[in-house]
């Protein structure tokens, strides 16, 4: 019987870690998969928004007579606007029709308004963060705001410390790679710390897709993978904690994402299909008795108005 918690904000986290069976590569290296569909919004930005709200309020930078403010694209303007709905926080998000229209309606759904800044052709250019993040620093200067810019709060990667341990302790045994799509880095960043912390030895390898590869050394362009390859090089990604980069196919990865809802049973979108895509190759690369780690970032219902179950 599951513990009652005090608040639908203790829900978020403890989330279940899974092997891969049937979609698994022949060979005796394991793939496992951290299932973060089952926090409270079906996403793993509910610890990264809890944990900006907090440090926030901790600070005394966030008071009841302030209004919350963030560029998103989706997954963590829907946390945000949940954690912001429990603690009684009015929040404006600034998005893009470039983004699932899924998030952008369960973030008026918790409340918040949002300011949709257009996109060239429905896709992620490299012009669409800048102009979000110029629009929402105008906001600034009018007062009013305490914006939480998640590619540059320094509290972001503490939001995954937990997920960290939470896999130490699920899978009791070395872990040889985690892999996951690059956003803010948050993830990868301070997931992957915990991970070196415990084994020094680790791989921690950081994914983009191969028409933005950004952190491989090559120029920005568009792409279709929701809250991944802003455009940049983004400041909370640490060439200390990351060991590796690579880049990915964006079709491969629709292609993986449609093969894990219908043989495992795992229900994500795209970037999860190419988190999953890369611990093949790398399951691959370990050899005989490796462990990969990867993550499912949220649920499949989120994009059920877009191509990829269509």
């Amino acid at each position: 019987m599951n513990t009652p918690q005090p608040t639908l904000l203790d829900a978020i986290g403890n989330t279940p870690l899974v092997r891969l069976r049937r979609l698994a590569p022949p060979g005796p290296t394991e793939i496992w998969v951290k299932l973060e569909g089952g926090n409270p919004t079906g996403s793993y930005k509910d610890r990264v928004a809890l944990a900006m709200i907090e440090a926030a309020e901790a600070t005394g930078e966030l008071t009841q007579d302030q209004q919350v403010l963030e560029c998103t694209g989706g997954s963590t303007g829907s946390s945000l606007a949940f954690v912001c709905a429990v603690k009684g926080y009015k929040f404006t998000v600034i998005s893009s029709d470039a983004y699932a229209r899924e998030k952008l309606d369960s973030m008026r759904a918790f409340g918040a308004t949002l300011l949709i800044e257009p996109s060239v052709g429905g896709v992620v250019t490299p012009d669409l963060w800048p102009r979000m993040r110029q629009r929402a620093r105008k906001l600034v200067e009018g007062g009013g705001y305490v914006y939480l810019d998640q590619f540059r709060n320094r509290h972001a990667p503490a939001g995954y410390h937990k997920m960290g341990e939470e896999i130490v302790e699920q899978l009791g045994k070395r872990v040889d790679v985690l892999c996951g799509m690059v956003g803010t880095a948050g993830m990868i960043t301070g997931a992957g710390s915990v991970i070196r912390r415990a084994w020094p030895k680790a791989r921690i390898v950081a994914l983009e897709p191969d028409t933005s590869a950004v952190l491989s050394g090559g120029e920005a362009g568009a792409h279709s993978v929701d809250g991944t390859a802003a455009g940049f090089v983004p400041p909370l990604f640490d060439r200390n904690v990351v060991t590796d980069v690579r880049a990915l196919s964006e079709a491969e990865g629709r292609k993986m994402a449609r093969r894990l809802a219908r043989e495992e049973g795992i229900f994500a979108g795209t970037s999860t299909g190419m988190n999953v895509l890369a611990a093949f190759d790398l399951a691959k690369e370990v050899g005989a008795g490796g462990t990969v780690v990867t993550v499912a970032c949220d649920t499949g219902f989120k994009y059920l108005d877009g191509p990829l179950y269509r």
